[in-house]
């Protein structure tokens, strides 16, 4: 323990109550920032014929968003298909509550690929991980069919005269995205603040084409006039 002032730190391996307490402080706050309040918890059980535990998913709902946070199979059990038939018994009660979107995590040596072949996209990674992987980040919108999702990059370059003034137009259209289904997976500026890339994706194509012709988009471009950014836009799939 470290005394300073008057306060002291303690540094511990376990401390329910302080998890306890934190879990209590963080929901209030999540609340009142956003409103939702309708938080609860996910859990699918499967058992065998003797009772016993053969697989199990834990995650939870909230605001219109689902989550996994673990997901375990048997060894014995294994290829049978039972991680499928959680996975879409979790996504049919996910809808059921109202979500439009699941999450989950996955290291390289758990199930990445299996989350690919259930429709799940590659949101982002985290190296590091001990033996030398990599912890996977994934999404899936349970609104829309994953197949018609549409990932794009879009290299932009801003006007050498009119950064940021190109800057601003950015942060407006970029919040339109999220009308027509799409959102903002990254956003890079180089140090210059001239050039930005975006990783984008839409639901569908559909609400791609409406982002386009947005006329609320088209407005602010054209204020810009030929200060407004040049976008080379390119369409990609993960690999």
């Amino acid at each position: 323990m470290v005394t300073t002032g008057d306060v002291s730190i303690e540094v511990l391996d376990n401390d329910e109550k302080l998890t306890e307490r934190l879990d209590a402080e963080l929901t209030a706050y999540n609340r009142r920032a956003t409103g939702a309040d309708d938080e609860a918890g996910l859990s699918v059980r499967v058992t065998g014929s003797d009772g016993e535990l053969v697989a199990g998913l834990t995650g939870w709902t909230w605001g219109g968003c689902a989550g996994i946070d673990m997901v375990w199979v048997r060894e014995d059990r294994r290829g049978e298909g039972l991680g499928a038939r959680l996975l879409a018994a979790a996504e049919q009660e996910a809808r059921r509550r109202g979500c439009t979107q699941l999450s989950v995590a996955s290291f390289s040596f758990q199930a990445p690929d299996f989350y690919r072949r259930h429709g799940y996209l590659d949101t982002g990674r985290r190296e590091g991980i001990p033996g030398g992987h990599v912890d996977h980040q994934f999404w899936k919108s349970l609104a829309t069919e994953p197949a018609d999702a549409v990932r794009l990059v879009a290299l932009v370059e801003l006007a050498g005269t009119a950064v940021e003034a190109g800057q601003r137009y950015e942060d407006h259209v970029l919040a339109l995205l999220n009308r027509h289904g799409g959102r903002v997976e990254r956003r890079l500026r180089t140090g210059d603040g001239r050039t930005e890339v975006h990783l984008i994706r839409f639901d569908t194509r559909a609400g791609y084409t409406a982002f386009l012709a947005d006329p609320q988009r088209l407005a602010l471009r054209a204020e810009l006039g030929d200060a407004a950014p040049q976008t080379r836009v390119l369409e990609v799939d993960e690999v």
